[in-house]
C-alpha cells in the first residue's frame, strides 16, 4: 500500500514528505538521504556562500542519489542582500526541477524560476500571503504552522486553523509545515486537506544530519517547551531553542534594547558554531516545539518508513469508524 497525492504525483517520490530547506544543514548529506528514503530531499542554496559553492553541492547531491531532490531559496532582509539572480541561474543552469521558496517579496525569483519550467512550492506562515503567492503562479504553497523552528511569522496562528482556513480559501495544492514530525501528523494533515508535510527538526535528528551529534541529543532530551520567542520586538520573530543565549536575547529585548544590542547573540555565525562544535550553548539555533514528539536518531530511512508505516495504518483505522446508520448503542 502506498500514499498518493499531488504531491507525489508531481514530484515523482514515494512518501509524502518533504524535508525543509535549512540554514547549515540542508547539505547533500541529508538531502540525499531523504531522496533515497522516498522523500524530498532539499538543498539550502545560502548554506553556500555563493552560488558556484551551491552548484558544486547539487553536482555532490548527484553523486549520493539518483532521486528527485530540490533547492531552498529564502529571501530575507539583508544588509547586503545575497545575488538571488546568480543563485537562480546556477539552479536553472543544473538542471533542479523542484524549489521550495520562502521569505519577502518572492515575485521576481518565482517569475524567473517559473519561466523556466521549475516545480516551485512556497512556504507561508499566513493565510493572506498563500493567496499572494498563488497569484504569482506559484505550483504548490508550505502552510507553516505558529509551532514551527525558525520563523513563524507576527500572526501566532498554529496550523491547525492555519490548514483548515487553507482548504477553504487556496486553489492550489499545499503541504502543512511546522510541528509535524510523525505519521500521526501526516494522517491529520492528510485529513486536514494537506497533500503531505514539510519536516525539519525532525531531520535534524537522524543519523544523516550534517550536525553535531551533541546537538542531535539535544533536541531528544528537549520538549515542547523547550523553545524561545526570539526577536518579537523587531516583528522578526524566530523560533530558537531554549537555550541561555536565546535567554539573554529575550531579557534584553524586555528591557526595550534595540538591535544593535542584541545583534552579536543572534549572529548566524555562533549558529553555524553550534553545529559543528557541538555546545548548544555557543549560539542561537532553531528548532520547533516537535521536540516534544522526537525521542531517537534514526536513519532517514527508517525514519520515513516508519512514519509511512504508521500513517497507514491510522489512516485504514479511521476508515474504519464509518458505518451504516441504525447500529445498536452498547450501552
Amino acid at each position: 500500500m502506498a500514499i498518493k497525492t499531488k504531491l507525489t504525483e508531481a514530484t515523482g517520490i514515494r512518501i509524502p514528505v518533504v524535508q525543509g530547506g535549512m540554514m547549515w544543514v540542508g547539505r547533500a548529506e541529508l538531502a540525499s538521504a531523504v531522496s533515497n528514503a522516498g522523500g524530498l530531499g532539499i538543498l539550502t542554496a545560502l548554506t553556500q556562500p555563493t552560488p558556484e559553492d551551491l552548484r558544486k553541492e547539487i553536482r555532490r547531491c548527484r553523486t549520493m542519489t539518483d532521486k528527485p531532490f530540490g533547492v531552498n531559496l529564502t529571501l530575507l532582509p539583508a544588509l547586503i542582500p545575497p545575488d538571488y539572480p546568480a543563485y537562480c541561474k546556477v539552479i536553472i543552469e543544473e538542471g533542479i526541477k523542484i524549489v521550495e521558496t520562502a521569505g519577502n517579496n518572492p515575485g521576481p525569483v518565482i517569475k524567473t524560476l517559473k519561466e523556466a519550467g521549475i516545480f516551485i512550492i512556497h512556504k507561508c506562515t499566513a493565510i493572506r500571503h498563500a493567496l499572494s503567492a498563488q497569484k504569482l503562479g506559484v505550483d504548490m504553497l508550505s502552510i507553516d504552522g505558529f509551532e514551527c523552528a525558525g520563523h513563524p511569522g507576527e500572526d501566532d496562528v498554529t496550523g491547525l486553523i492555519l490548514l483548515a482556513i487553507a482548504a477553504r480559501k487556496l486553489k492550489v495544492p499545499y503541504i502543512a509545515s511546522g510541528g509535524f514530525g510523525d505519521g500521526r501528523g501526516l494522517a491529520a494533515a492528510l485529513a486536514l486537506g494537506a497533500q503531505g508535510i514539510n519536516m525539519g527538526s525532525r531531520f535534524m535528528a537522524t543519523v544523516e544530519a550534517p550536525i553535531h551529534p551533541n546537538i542531535k541529543q539535544s533536541i531528544v532530551k528537549a520538549d515542547e517547551r523547550s523553545t524561545a520567542l526570539l526577536l518579537r520586538s523587531y516583528r522578526n520573530t524566530t523560533r530558537m531553542y531554549k537555550n541561555e543565549v536565546a535567554k539573554e536575547v529575550v531579557s534584553r529585548e524586555n528591557q526595550g534594547v534595540k538591535f544593535e544590542g542584541v545583534r552579536e547573540l543572534v549572529a548566524g555565525a555562533r549558529g553555524k558554531r553550534v553545529y559543528e562544535e557541538g555546545d548548544d550553548n555557543a549560539g542561537v539555533w532553531t528548532m520547533g516545539q516537535v521536540a516534544g514528539l522526537i525521542d531517537d536518531v534514526p536513519t532517514c530511512q527508517v525514519l520515513l518508513e516508519r512514519i509511512e508505516k504508521d500513517a497507514e495504518e491510522i489512516i485504514a483505522g479511521n476508515a474504519k469508524m464509518l458505518v451504516g446508520s441504525g447500529g445498536k448503542a452498547k450501552l
